[in-house]
C-alpha cells in the first residue's frame, strides 16, 4: 500500500528528519530485504508530464489498493488510459490548474527496496520548492517533452542539482509516443543534455526514452522503441546506491540543544551528519578548539556504545565543555574551519532581488550568524552554461557570492561535508527564506579583530542587555546578534565575541 504524505517546503540547509521519520514510521515497516532506501526528486518544466510519470511508476511497481485502482479506471478517457497524475497532484490547486506547485513525499516498495519519491514543481515561480527538495535527494529524474527537449528550465534544474550535490541525474525523454517512437529525436535531445550536464560535476547522467502515459520504458520495456536498448526508468532507478549504506567521513554532530537530569547528567542532542562516533572517543568543540572524551551515548532505546551519521543521539562528555545550541561536535583528527570569510554559490529564491544594504543571518544546520557583507561575482548564463561577471542577482538566479560572517562559525566545504557544508540566508526581521547555498571555500578566522569595528564583548553585553541570561546561552547569543545586526544597519560595523 502507497503511503501518501504531504509536507511544507523547508530550508535547504535543513535536516531530512522528517522524512527519516516518515520512513522508519512503525506504520510503515521497512521490509528486510530491501537494499536500503533511495530518496527520488522528480523535476521538469510545466507540462512535461512528471505527475503522470509518477502515477505510472506508483500504477506498475507498486501495491496500490484495488479501491484506488479502480477509481482511476472511471477516469479514463476515449483512449481507455487513466488519468494516472490523479495520484500526485493533492492539492485543489494543482488539481484546477493541471500544475504541481507544492512538494509531497510519496512512498512505495519494489521487491528490492523502498522509494521516497520527492514530488517538486516546474513552473520557475515555484523553483524555491524545487531547490528544497533537492537537497534530499539521492538521485535525479528530470523530466523534458521530446517534441520541446531540453529548455532554460532544464538548464536552470540541472544547475541546481549540482550546486546542491545530486551526482545521479536521470532524464526522462517523455512522450516520445507524440514523436513516433524517433530515434534521431532522442539521440539529439540525449545529446544535447550530454552537452549541459558535462559542464557539471554529476557522477552518472543518462537519458531514457519514455511515453509515461502509456507505461513504455517506465516499469516495463516499450515494443514500440526496439532501437532502445538500454535500461527502464525504474532498472535505472533499481542501479542508485541505497541511503545510509556509508558512514564514511569525519564525525560530525551539530549541536541543536543541551538536556539536563538530576545533578551530573549534561547532554548534547543532535543528529549526526557524518561519520561515527564509539563511547571512550576523544571529540572536540570547533568553535572554541577543547576537546573532552565521550563518555555516554544515550537514544530514547537505551544506552549505545557506537553510533553513526543519521542517528539522533545525546552526547555526554566527561568534561562540561560550555556548548550551546549551534556548536559542532567534531573528530578532534578532522575538524571542520572556523570561518568568517566564505566563498560560495548561491541559488536565488526570494521575489526580490539582493539587497546588500539588508540584514542578512546565515542558518547552517543548527546555528545563525550575521552577515556582514555580501558581494556576487558571477552569474550563471543558462543559455551558454558559462560565469559571466554581474553583481546582481533576482530570482532563481545562481550565482557566485563572497560572505563576511560578523562571527566566526564553524563550517565545512560542501565537497567534503554535504550536511555541515550547505546553508540558507534568511532575512533578520521577518525569518523568510532568501537563498540557498553551499560553501565551495571558507578562510580560516583568525582571533584578530579589525581596528574599525565596534567590539560587542561578552563582558560588555553581561552588563547591559544580556545582564539577566547566562553568557554563552541560546538567549545571550540572539540579542547579542540582534544588537549587532541593528548597529550595520546604522553604518557601524560590530564584531560579536558571543563565546559559547
Amino acid at each position: 500500500m502507497i503511503a501518501v504524505a504531504k509536507i511544507k517546503s523547508g530550508g535547504i540547509a535543513g535536516s531530512a528528519s522528517a522524512v527519516a521519520a516518515n520512513v522508519n514510521d512503525k506504520r510503515m515497516p521497512l521490509p528486510r530485504e530491501l537494499d536500503g532506501v533511495v530518496h527520488i526528486l522528480t523535476c521538469g518544466s510545466v507540462d512535461d508530464g512528471k505527475s503522470t510519470l509518477i502515477g505510472r511508476l506508483l500504477w506498475d511497481a507498486s501495491d496500490l489498493p484495488d479501491d484506488t485502482r479502480a477509481t482511476l479506471q472511471r477516469s479514463a478517457g476515449v483512449d481507455g488510459q487513466p488519468d494516472l497524475s490523479l495520484l500526485v497532484d493533492g492539492l485543489a490547486a494543482e488539481r484546477e490548474q493541471g500544475i504541481t506547485i507544492d512538494i509531497a513525499w510519496r512512498y512505495f516498495d519494489t521487491a528490492r527496496r523502498r522509494y521516497v519519491i520527492i514530488d517538486s514543481p516546474g513552473h520557475e515561480q515555484y523553483t524555491r520548492n524545487m531547490a528544497s527538495g533537492a537537497s534530499h535527494a539521492d538521485v535525479a529524474v528530470m523530466l523534458v517533452d521530446a517534441r520541446d527537449g531540453v529548455k532554460r528550465q532544464t538548464r536552470r534544474h540541472a544547475a541546481i542539482l549540482d550546486l546542491l550535490g545530486v551526482r545521479r541525474v536521470i532524464l526522462a525523454v517523455n512522450k516520445m509516443d507524440l514523436v513516433n517512437w524517433s530515434q534521431d529525436r532522442f539521440e539529439a535531445i540525449e545529446a544535447d543534455f550530454r552537452g549541459v550536464t558535462a559542464q557539471f560535476r554529476f557522477e552518472t547522467a543518462v537519458a531514457v526514452p519514455v511515453a509515461a502515459k502509456l507505461g513504455d520504458n517506465v516499469a516495463r520495456r516499450s515494443k514500440q522503441m526496439a532501437w532502445y536498448s538500454g535500461p527502464t526508468l525504474l532498472d535505472e532507478l533499481d542501479r542508485a546506491p541505497g541511503r545510509g549504506q556509508s558512514h564514511s567521513g569525519p564525525f560530525r554532530l551539530p549541536v541543536q540543544t543541551v538536556l539536563r537530569g538530576g545533578q551530573d547528567f549534561r547532554g548534547l542532542a543532535g543528529t549526526i551528519t557524518s561519520g561515527e562516533v564509539r563511547v571512550g572517543d576523544e571529540i572536540i568543540d570547533a568553535a572554541s578548539g577543547r576537546s573532552a572524551r565521550l563518555r555516554r551515548i544515550a537514544t530514547f532505546d537505551g544506552d549505545l556504545s557506537h553510533a553513526v551519521s543519521g542517528q539522533a543521539v545525546v552526547l555526554q562528555l566527561d568534561t562540561a565543555l560550555d556548548i550551546a545550541r549551534g556548536a559542532v561536535l567534531a573528530s578532534s583528527s578532522a575538524r571542520p574551519v572556523l570561518a568568517r570569510q566564505l566563498d560560495t554559490r548561491l541559488v536565488w529564491l526570494a521575489d526580490s532581488p539582493l539587497d546588500t544594504d539588508r540584514g542578512l543571518l546565515l542558518r547552517t544546520a543548527t546555528d545563525l550568524a550575521p552577515v556582514s557583507a555580501i558581494f556576487v561575482r558571477g552569474r550563471l548564463n543558462l543559455e551558454t552554461m558559462s560565469q559571466s561577471a554581474g553583481t546582481i542577482c533576482a530570482t532563481n538566479d545562481i550565482v557566485l557570492a563572497d560572505i563576511e560572517l560578523g562571527r566566526a562559525t564553524a563550517i565545512d566545504r560542501f565537497a567534503d561535508q554535504r550536511e555541515t557544508g550547505s546553508f540558507v540566508l534568511v532575512d533578520a526581521l521577518t525569518g523568510a527564506t532568501l537563498a540557498g547555498g553551499v560553501v565551495v571555500a571558507a578562510e580560516a578566522h583568525t582571533a584578530a579583530i579589525a581596528d574599525d569595528r565596534f567590539h560587542l564583548s561578552n563582558e560588555l553585553l553581561a552588563l547591559g542587555l544580556c545582564g539577566d541570561v547566562a553568557v554563552g546561552s541560546p538567549e545571550f547569543r540572539r540579542r547579542a546578534e540582534e544588537v549587532a545586526i541593528i548597529l550595520r544597519a546604522a553604518g557601524v560595523e560590530a564584531e560579536v565575541e558571543c563565546a559559547r
